[in-house]
């Protein structure tokens, strides 16, 4: 007798019986999310961004959970990670539209509803924007130009303060627009994403 729970939650089930594959409800979400392989195999599957095989991704995790490289795994590691994939987990995110998983070929790429599950992650690919890097950035380059200009250094020395001070607003200014740019369109992307959680 198996140790592995290879049932379908009813939350994940209702799911795919009411065959609306577009929404998610939270119970879902996090269903699928509570268990660490899953959300390893989504960490995976982001960082890849193609169709991996089931052997590869069992590898990956293995390697992980073991804090080893892969080819130091053991065969049982391996399997373990493999059994799991392949009876539990990987059926469960197909079920509910996370993961297209071809159980014959074993294949597996993220699908459609992936989204809905990474906006609860904290994942590098989830925050890819510094601002705080572009804010920094240009004060220290604002104020050596600023202070250049004050001291009298090089070319700066010919320029005005007054003419070096608004180019310094002008390029906050830019920075500040596009950030807000950027933000407006997150909104409308994380929006778009809960209306489809129930």
């Amino acid at each position: 007798m198996s140790s592995v729970d290879t049932s379908i939650p009813d939350e994940i089930r209702s799911v795919t019986e009411e065959g609306d594959t577009d929404r998610l409800s939270k119970d879902v979400i996090f269903e699928l999310l509570k268990n660490r392989r899953r959300r390893q195999v989504l960490a995976y599957l982001l960082e890849n961004e193609a169709t991996v095989t089931l052997g590869e991704l069992a590898e990956r995790i293995a390697a992980w959970e073991n804090d080893t490289e892969v080819a130091a795994l053991s065969s049982d590691q391996r399997k373990r990670v493999y059994v799991a994939l392949y009876q539990t987990h990987l059926p469960k995110m197909d079920d509910a539209g996370i993961v297209d998983y071809d159980q014959d070929r074993g294949l597996i790429t993220l699908a459609d509803n992936a989204d809905l599950l990474l906006m609860y992650l904290d994942t590098e690919n989830h925050y890819r924007d510094r601002w705080d890097r572009w804010y920094a950035s240009l004060s220290v380059v604002g104020a050596v130009l600023v202070a250049g200009v004050v001291v009298g250094v090089g070319p700066l020395a010919l320029a005005p303060v007054a003419a070096v001070s608004g180019l310094v607003v002008a390029a906050f200014l830019f920075v500040s627009a596009a950030h807000c740019v950027v933000n407006r369109r997150r909104r409308r992307t994380v929006d778009d994403k809960l209306s489809r959680v129930e």
